[in-house]
């Protein structure tokens, strides 16, 4: 039998468990597509617990679920979202399940069922890290995609013994996260970003190499940085055309790790640049990542991370909406993606997330 903690969880009129849901009802990545709809509250099993949200983000990975480009294609209609901060209230069986219930999480959502954008969520309790006290639910909402996959990648480049890395986004959220991590591990940073205004920005948190590739001269630059740094390694989110001009400006046998398609499209990649000079094009999946890693190392590694999210892992958070409101809070990530995350704060009603502080 389970453990639960049943108090908590809101009764209808006729004692049946219900919630709100976000639920979408198209891949065609329109915002109109997802719709506020009531469900029942779902029951853990064996190994699983249920989730109460207390907040979750909107991330690249989410948009391009949306229009069904995603690794991962759920059948419809389904509740979208990929991670979460929430209380655990119930166990389905299992040690680890029952050790959760009553504690604080970052959460992800099961590949094969309804994700984070609800009021409450079932997942294996594999899939939830316990969160420090240390950490808000407003930064334990972020926790896991954006700093393990930061975390990963940069732990790549130090046993690969890079000495300096280059990355395409270097903006957003995840890329201001690998320039962070960066300066505490020592490998310089080679950034990119696409506007004026995004190499102020981080400058002005620190970074010491941003290029902007819209400048006539970014592919000499760009170059000359490499050879300068000796940068052997690349992260890309953004495909396209990019792949191809940071592997020709990188020494020979360096790598480029693919792990986003901001620009919706294929890598274009010379294939000189693998036939005679022994570079690489790879690609990275954090599901994948997660999967390979023990459980002990797991659980040492996230509480390492835990660590850093108020510091080089920090999440800069743009505003905080209710379910109702979450086409208009897509349409803006969509639109400026490097001004801070939108949260969905299933607690909220309509017009009552805007400046509002998460308790926890």
């Amino acid at each position: 039998m389970g453990i639960s903690i049943n108090e908590d969880i809101p009764r209808s009129s006729e004692s049946q468990s219900s919630m709100r849901a976000l639920e979408l009802r198209a891949y065609d990545g329109r915002p109109e597509s997802l719709a506020v709809v009531e469900k029942s509250v779902p029951r853990p099993r064996a190994g699983e617990v249920l989730v109460r949200i207390s907040a979750s983000p909107v991330n690249p990975s989410d948009l391009a679920f949306l229009q069904g480009l995603y690794g991962v294609k759920k059948d419809l209609p389904v509740v979208p979202g990929f991670e979460a901060s929430g209380r655990v209230m119930e166990a389905g069986g299992g040690f680890l399940a029952r050790a959760l219930v009553g504690k604080r999480v970052a959460c992800a959502a099961p590949t094969d069922g309804d994700g984070t954008w609800a009021e409450y969520m079932v997942t294996q309790a594999s899939l939830c890290i316990p969160l420090i006290k240390e950490i808000t639910d407003e930064q334990g909402a972020s926790a896991i995609v954006n700093p393990l996959s930061a975390w990963a990648m940069m732990n790549m480049a130090k046993q690969a013994r890079a000495r300096a890395v280059v990355q395409t986004a270097a903006a957003s959220a995840l890329g201001q996260m690998i320039e962070g991590l960066g300066r505490r591990f020592n490998i310089p940073v080679i950034n990119i970003v696409r506007r004026a205004e995004q190499v102020d920005l981080l400058r002005s948190k620190g970074a010491q190499h941003v290029l902007d590739s819209s400048a006539l001269d970014f592919d000499e630059r760009l170059r000359e940085r490499c050879v300068e740094l000796d940068a052997t390694m690349g992260f890309d989110a953004v495909a396209g055309e990019l792949t191809g001009r940071i592997l020709i400006a990188m020494q020979g046998g360096a790598r480029v790790i693919v792990y986003g398609a901001l620009s919706g499209e294929g890598c274009l990649v010379d294939p000189r640049s693998l036939i005679f000079e022994g570079k690489r094009v790879e690609g990275f999946w954090l599901s994948k990542w997660l999967r390979s890693q023990n459980i002990i190392k797991m659980l040492r590694t996230t509480r390492r991370v835990q660590k850093l999210l108020a510091s080089d892992l920090r999440t800069e958070i743009r505003a905080r909406l209710s379910l109702e409101e979450a086409s208009e809070g897509i349409r803006q990530y969509t639109e400026h993606m490097t001004g801070g995350k939108i949260l969905f704060i299933p607690s909220l009603r309509k017009d009552e997330g805007k400046g509002v502080r998460i308790d926890h």
